[in-house]
C-alpha cells in the first residue's frame, strides 16, 4: 500500500464537477484582482471566523506581515513568539526590524507556554503571537490576561487552524487580528498561494485594505508605503467552493484523529492531547517517540509517508545567531524538534489506510 503524508488529487476529484465551471466563469469575466469573488470571499470567511472583518491577502505570511505593519509594530520594539513553528512567524518580526523573543512550549499541546510569557516582557514588549499549531487553539484566556496588563497587541497564527475553537471562539476572532493561509496543503487550501486577515476593528481593516494595494485608496493616490499582497479572484472562487465543504472535511480529520489515537495510546508514543473546550481541526496529526527517526525509515519502507514539523526551533537557526540563543535555552521546543513525526492526515484517506498505519506503526513497536 503506498500512502502518502499529504494527497490533494482526491479531492480535487471529488469537487472537479463545482471547480471547473467556477473557473470557465472567472476567467469569461475577465477580472481577476480583487473582484466579487474575493468581496464575497471575505464577507463569508468573516462570518465563519466569528469576526466583523476580513481581508484577502496573498499569503498567510503576508497576513502576518501587514498585520504587524498595522499595529505600528517596527524598529525597537519586541514581539513573544514561539519558537516551534514555520519560518514565517519569526520572519516578519525581523523584516520589519522589530526583535523576536521567543518563549518555550507546552510539551503536551507544542504551543506557547502562557505561563512563560510574562518573565519575556520588557518596556519595549509591544505584542505577542499566539502559533495555534497542527490545528490546536493556544491558551487564549491566559494570553488575553497578560496583553490586558501589559497592554500589548494579540496577533493570532491561525494559518493551520481554521474552525479551530476555544471555548466557543473560533481562531482568529480573538485577537486584534488573525492571520490565515491557504497554502495548497492547509484545511482550506487554494490552488496557490492565498491568505486571509481578519479583525473586530474597523480601523485596523481600513489601514490593512490599504497596505495590500500600494497603500492606496484611489488609484495612483498613496496614504501609505504599502505592498502588493491581493488574494486573486481564481483562488477566492476556488476557496468560495471548498469552504462549503470545510466543516465536513474537519470532522473527518476529528474522525481519523480518533482511529489513531485509539490504535496507538498503549504504545511507546505520545499521542495529541485535546482538552474538552477546545475543538482540534487537525491540520496535522503528530505524535511524539524517542525511536522518531527509525519510526520514520520503518514506514517509509511500508509505503506510508510521514513528516517532521520542525526539526530545528527557530532560536537556533543560523539567521538568529545574533539573537544570543544557545541549545538548552528553550528545552521543551528542542527535545519536541527530535520526537515529533507527522502522520497522514487529509480528509480523503480510507479507513482501510488508517488502519494499515496503525497496524504498521504498532508492528514497529510491538516486535
Amino acid at each position: 500500500m503506498n500512502i502518502p503524508a499529504f494527497d490533494l488529487k482526491r479531492q480535487y476529484r471529488n469537487l472537479s464537477f463545482e471547480l471547473l465551471p467556477i473557473l470557465e466563469e472567472v476567467m469569461a469575466k475577465g477580472q481577476f484582482i480583487l473582484g466579487e469573488n474575493v468581496e464575497l470571499l471575505e464577507k463569508e470567511l468573516a462570518d465563519y471566523c466569528g469576526t466583523k472583518y476580513a481581508v484577502g491577502v496573498a499569503s498567510g505570511t503576508d497576513a502576518l506581515l501587514l498585520s504587524l505593519e498595522a499595529l505600528g509594530i517596527g524598529e525597537g520594539d519586541e514581539v513573544i513568539t514561539t519558537p516551534f513553528t514555520f519560518f514565517a512567524t519569526s520572519e516578519v518580526i525581523s523584516l520589519l526590524k522589530a526583535k523576536p523573543v521567543f518563549v518555550d512550549i507546552d510539551s503536551k499541546t507544542f504551543n506557547i507556554d502562557p505561563d512563560k510569557i510574562e518573565d519575556a516582557i520588557t518596556t519595549k514588549t509591544k505584542a505577542v503571537i499566539p502559533v495555534h499549531l497542527f490545528g490546536q487553539m493556544a491558551e487564549m484566556d491566559d494570553i488575553e490576561y497578560l496583553a490586558e496588563k501589559y497592554d500589548l497587541y494579540i496577533i493570532e497564527d491561525a494559518c493551520q487552524a481554521i474552525g479551530a475553537e476555544y471555548k466557543g471562539r473560533r481562531a482568529g476572532s480573538i485577537g486584534d487580528t488573525g492571520c490565515f493561509s491557504f497554502f495548497p496543503t492547509k484545511n482550506l487550501g487554494a490552488f496557490g498561494d492565498g491568505g486571509l486577515i481578519t479583525t473586530n476593528d474597523e480601523k485596523l481593516y481600513e489601514k490593512i485594505k490599504l497596505l495590500r494595494v500600494h497603500g492606496s485608496r484611489k488609484k495612483y493616490y498613496h496614504e501609505l508605503i504599502g505592498h502588493n499582497s491581493r488574494l486573486d479572484e481564481i483562488q477566492a472562487a476556488i476557496l468560495r467552493v471548498k469552504l462549503k465543504y470545510l466543516d465536513n472535511w474537519i470532522e473527518r480529520r476529528i474522525e481519523i484523529a480518533k482511529i489513531y489515537s485509539e490504535g496507538l495510546k498503549d504504545l511507546d508514543v505520545i499521542v495529541p492531547e485535546v482538552k474538552p473546550y477546545l475543538r482540534h481541526v487537525y491540520h496535522q496529526y503528530v505524535i511524539r517517540t524517542k525511536h522518531r527517526d527509525e519510526l520514520q525509515e520503518y514506514l517509509s519502507n511500508k509505503g506510508i509517508g510521514t513528516a517532521i514539523y520542525y526539526p530545528l526551533p527557530l532560536h537556533l537557526q543560523e539567521c538568529y545567531k545574533d539573537l544570543g540563543y544557545r541549545e538548552g535555552d528553550l528545552p521543551e521546543a528542542e527535545k519536541a524538534s527530535k520526537e515529533v513525526i507527522a502522520l497522514p492526515m487529509w480528509p480523503e484517506l480510507t479507513n482501510e489506510e488508517v488502519n494499515y498505519i496503525v497496524e504498521s506503526i504498532r508492528e514497529f513497536f510491538l516486535n
